[in-house]
């Protein structure tokens, strides 16, 4: 279809205010992956931030129609600047869980339940591997004494757990935009580390040997 001229507000999170926005939509195509099929499949919308004016570029997948017509579209996902976050479907549910929530908080401004989050999704991976201990100072001593994790990746472990210890009690302590979204990172990394480049590098292994 042709570019589709619009003026219409979208939901999406704008990287540069860090926030979710309605952004100003001024242009848009419809897109089907089978010619032979007359109902789109996505749409890919262009626009701005209504706060910075941040150009950005979304996708959403087509919903369907309602009784009178009406099409339907799924939640907006930024694909430029900075696509958003996506899963992996090699990281467990009790850890994903955590981790998204971690993510919405942190685009939220809520930056101490950010930090709380980011320890629940390291105690999430505990869980997981069942560590014998069900307190994350001796998980984490687990994880790294069975090769699931390596000094650095534990050394990382610990200031999540000790930020998350500090952001979960009523203290004068605050957690900062920078730190909250640093142990963000720190998570998500362990996470990659131990779920997606783990059961690469055992694939390629097999492949190659």
């Amino acid at each position: 279809m042709a570019n589709e001229k619009v003026e219409r507000l979208c939901v999406v999170d704008c990287p540069e205010c860090e926030a979710k926005v309605h952004a100003n939509i001024t242009s848009a195509q419809e897109f089907r992956d089978d010619p032979e099929v007359p109902i789109p499949d996505h749409r890919i919308s262009f626009g701005n931030c209504p706060s910075c004016w941040s150009a950005l570029l979304m996708r959403e997948e087509f919903m369907g129609e309602d009784e009178q017509g009406v099409c339907h579209w799924g939640a907006a996902q930024r694909l430029w600047p900075k696509p958003g976050r996506e899963s992996h479907k090699s990281v467990p549910a009790i850890v994903e869980v955590s981790l998204e929530e971690a993510h919405r908080c942190h685009n939220a401004g809520a930056h101490t339940a950010c930090a709380v989050m980011c320890g629940r999704a390291l105690e999430g991976i505990c869980v997981h591997f069942k560590t014998k201990k069900n307190y994350l100072a001796m998980g984490l001593k687990e994880l790294k004494e069975r090769g699931l994790i390596d000094e650095r990746l534990f050394k990382w472990g610990e200031q999540l757990r000790f930020h998350r210890n500090m952001a979960a009690h009523a203290t004068e302590e605050k957690i900062s935009k920078e730190d909250a979204r640093d142990l963000l990172e720190f998570v998500a990394a362990i996470c990659e580390y131990i779920f997606v480049l783990t059961a690469r590098f055992d694939a390629f292994m097999e492949r190659t040997t």
